[in-house]
This record gives structure tokens, sequence and C-alpha cells, in this order.
């Protein structure tokens, strides 16, 4: 039998019928929050607001807001202690957690508050490699069945056809994907601007939907001419990246605990840009204090290109170029020996481990039990919406602990007898929250504890995808069961997903306007 209501409070639970319309949204405090964002948004994109991450900040709880959430049927803490607490729940105040518990533990009202008895409650999920832009070339044909150079080449010219429209309405189509998956952090590879789009534009876009955003400053600059892969008009020239590296990072990253936005330098990859590019984009982002990011050893292709052109393997020709240490992550790092996971571990290195894509483009099966048990810091990265091509990362996480297995089987004599060897469901629940949070290196989220931001997502366990499984081990089942949508997805104690509804974009004007724009591209 479920509580009364307070008087005063406002309580969403698992069986309101009716969920709030988008204009009913905007007309609540939060929904007014989520308008204040995209206002926001906009001036900042003219040139009228002071920073990007100001502008995110304003999406925010207001000040004072207090949100209750309690009778999980199982809260999934992923605290240092991996606490699973039945009948949970959180007490929030201003987008940060005050208190983690049993219910009966917790205050009896709050400003709102979100019942979820029926429910598991996770933190939120965090995926810390993406290409958003990339849901404007899904599943074209003659990119369908080939390795990741053959890849490439078909979608480079359709990528050179985006223009900033159809970015926008990529980058909404693909966060939307991820929040109504659990996610609430998502980090987006973009290093490709074609006729006019820029960052800017993406940050825009990225802010109506509000999730926490982590946006790179990606860039190519050595085109076929010069002997990389990408097509000449793919790519910009170097000084200009860079002084567009140096004022997107000066405009936009909030390094403050509870950032909305930050920034990352994040050069392509090492066939599509120059040693020296690589060298600058280190120094500037250590002296900014930003994140860097590339692919590196996706595919035996990428391995034989850098021992050919520089005589090293792709690992060390990071390390010659001073591309190692606690503020590099790379994203698939499949091709990687004993010894190379040792420098990881050494140097501090990140991995954004992608399996869909790279099970899709018959690139590997990273060695990804090996570097956590070394210690190195592993999230999970849907990757591009082409060569996944979906971005539920909730499926992400079930993908990562199946290949594992799989990988197993090469073993001499077949899989171990020993389940240490083994990924688990709640292994690979732990790379896709406290684990990316860490790949992006983030002490602040990741965990549902005291004093950390309230990021999480909670699932319906009476459906068909949990019968049989919700009364034995629901936290396994979200993991080996058909991966299901989240009904309730917050961040920073605002909604994003309610009760299965996307809360703050008009997500079926996006999605014509994306397919539209789709059509476009590939078709030329």
């Amino acid at each position: 039998m479920r509580e009364p209501t307070p008087p005063g409070d406002k309580t969403t639970s698992p069986d309101d019928s009716h969920p709030l319309s988008r204009r009913e949204f905007l007309a609540t405090t939060t929904g007014a929050a989520a308008g204040l964002m995209m206002n926001g948004a906009a001036e900042a994109a003219k040139g009228k607001g002071s920073s990007g991450s100001k502008t995110y900040r304003a999406a925010t709880t207001p000040p004072g807001r207090t949100l209750l959430v309690k009778h999980a049927t199982i809260m999934v803490t992923m605290d240092d202690e991996r606490r699973e607490i039945q009948d949970g729940g959180l007490f929030i105040e201003n987008g940060v957690i005050k208190q983690v518990g049993p219910t009966s533990s917790l205050p009896s009202s709050a400003d709102e508050v979100l019942d979820l008895q029926h429910h598991i409650l996770l933190p939120g999920l965090i995926n810390t490699h993406h290409h958003l832009y990339q849901h404007l070339t899904r599943v074209v044909p003659a990119a369908q069945d080939g390795n990741v150079m053959n890849w490439l080449k078909v979608l480079y010219p359709m990528w050179a056809r985006i223009r900033p429209e159809a970015l926008s309405s990529a980058i909404q189509c693909g966060l939307a994907e991820l929040a109504l998956s659990g996610c609430t952090t998502a980090f987006d590879h973009q290093y490709i601007f074609p006729n006019g789009c820029s960052l800017d534009d993406s940050i825009e876009a990225a802010s109506k939907v509000g999730l926490r955003f982590h946006a790179s400053r990606g860039s190519m600059s050595l085109g076929a001419s010069k002997g990389g892969l990408p097509p000449d008009r793919c790519v910009e020239e170097e000084p200009a990246i860079l002084k567009d590296s140096q004022r997107v990072i000066e405009r936009y990253h909030d390094p403050k605990p509870g950032s909305m936005l930050q920034i990352a330098l994040a050069p392509c990859s090492p066939f599509s840009v120059t040693q020296d590019l690589m060298i600058e984009s280190a120094r500037m982002a250590r002296h900014y204090g930003v994140g860097l990011h590339t692919h590196l050893a996706e595919s035996l292709d990428e391995e034989r290109y850098t021992l050919d052109k520089y005589q090293l393997r792709p690992l060390a020709l990071m390390e010659k170029l001073g591309w190692v240490g606690k503020d590099v992550w790379f994203a698939h790092s499949v091709h990687i020996s004993d010894q190379e996971v040792a420098l990881f571990a050494k140097t501090g290195c990140g991995v954004a481990h992608c399996p869909c894509s790279n099970m899709r483009l018959a690139s590997g099966i990273a060695p990804i039990k090996k570097f956590r048990d070394a210690g190195v810091r592993v999230g999970l990265g849907v990757d591009g919406a082409s060569s996944n091509d979906g971005s539920h990362l909730l499926a992400e996480a079930r993908q990562a602990m199946l290949l594992a297995r799989t990988l197993l089987s090469q073993n001499p004599g077949g899989p171990p007898a020993d389940q240490r060897q083994w990924m688990s469901a709640r292994d690979t629940l732990e790379m896709a929250t406290r684990g990316g949070a860490a790949t992006l290196g983030r002490g602040d989220i990741g965990s549902l504890e005291v004093g950390k931001y309230a990021d999480f997502f909670a699932v319906d366990l009476n459906t068909i995808g949990f019968s049989g499984g919700a009364s034995i081990d629901p936290v396994a089942a979200l993991v080996f069961a058909a991966s299901p949508s989240a009904n309730y997805t917050v961040v920073h104690g605002r909604f994003i997903v309610k009760q299965g509804q996307l809360m703050t974009i008009d997500l079926p004007r996006i999605i014509e306007s994306c397919n539209r724009a789709a059509a476009k591209i590939v078709n030329g």
C-alpha cells in the first residue's frame, strides 16, 4: 500500500497514467529551468551569453528545491562498498544527494516525491565515446559490410555534406536516445566541421536535451593528398584548428563540481592528423586543464599504418608524442599487448570500450578484463550511430559482458572454470557508471552517495523482459535480460525522462527533421 502524499508534495509514481505534456512540463518549476536553459543557449549562440557553461548551469534545479526518491525495490549505489539497498531511496536538495539509504531512514516529504515501487534505481549511465553527427548516416548500404577503413571511405564524402541544421537534429536525436536508455552524461567526439558547422552548434543543440555534455573540439588535418585517409575537403588547416580549440575552451569549459559542460581536445586518429597537431593539442589541453582523447588501436589497418609511417605501434606513437597520462583516454584500444596494458596502468590512461562498434566493423575484442584487473580506468561508449547503429547505453553494457565472455573461448582448453576471470553483470554496470566517471576524470558523479550530484535512472521491473528474473536477481537481470528503456532519467535533480517520456524537446519533430536531413546527406 502506497503511503499518503504529505500536504504540499507533488508525487510522481509508477502508476500515474497521464504523464505531463511538454507544455505542462514547461509550466512547472523544473520545466522553467529547462526554458531558461534553452533561452540561455540561444543567447550564447548569438554571442550575448557570457559562457556556454553558464548556459548549462541555468538548467539545474532551482535553489532550495528538494526531491525525495523512495521505495525503490533495489537501489544500486555503486559506492565504495557497492551497496545494494532494498526499499531504497534518496533525498536531494539543489540537485545534490543529501541522504542515501532505506526509505524508512529518509525524510517523509519534499517539494517533489518520486515513488519507485517495483523499480530498480541506479546511478546515471555515462557514455565515454560517441559521434552524435553520425545519426545522419545510419545503415548506409555501402557501409554495412566492411572494416573501419572501408567504412570511413564510404562515409567521409557524405559527412562533408552535413550542415548546421542537420547537425543539430542529429545531436538531439542521439542524446534523446541515450537519455531514454538511462544515460545522464555523454561525451561527443566531433572531428568534422563542414559547411560552417561549429562546436557551438552542437553545444546549443545538446543544451536543449539536458544531459551533462562533454564536447570535444576534434580535428582532422591530414588529407589524402598528404598521405592521410580523409578526403582533402574533410580536413582543416592546423592553425585554424588550434585557434578554434582555444576559443571553445575559453568560452565553454566549466571544470567545477557539478559542471554540465566540459571541453576536451580530440584529434581524430593517427591517420588523419599530423604529429605536430597531436603535440600542440596536448600542450594546449594541459595549459587549460582539459582532457585529451583520440581513437587508438581500433583496427589492424591502423597498426599497419603507424608501423609503416612511423615505425611504431599506435600506443608507442602516442607515448612519443606525449599523449599518455591521467588526462588521456583512448577509444577502442582493441589491439593492445599485455605490455601495453601495463603502460596504460602505469601512466594512468583510460579506455572507452565500444563493444557493438568493434563487432559491427569486425575490429576485434578489446582485452577489457585485463585492463580492469590492471587498474586501468575503463568506461563504455556506444560509438557512432553509423557503426553501432544505436545509442542504447544499457544495451552496450550487455554486449560488453557477452563479448568479454566470447574472448574466453580463445583460452587454451576453453573458458576457465574460475568465475573471477568472467565479466559479470555487475562488472559491466560498474564500467557504465563509476567507471565512466573515472574515465572522464569526474569524481562528482557515477555513484549514489552523499555529496554527489543527483544523476540517476530507474527501470520498471514489472515488465515482460524481467519476468522470472526480477524476483531472483534484478540487478543481474538488468544486464542479462533484454535491455529495457528507462522509465525515469534524472540529471542534477531534474527530470529528463519521466514515465518513459522525454520531457525536454519535441522528439517527434526532431526525428522527422533528422530523417529528412539524413536522406539528403546520404543520397547527395
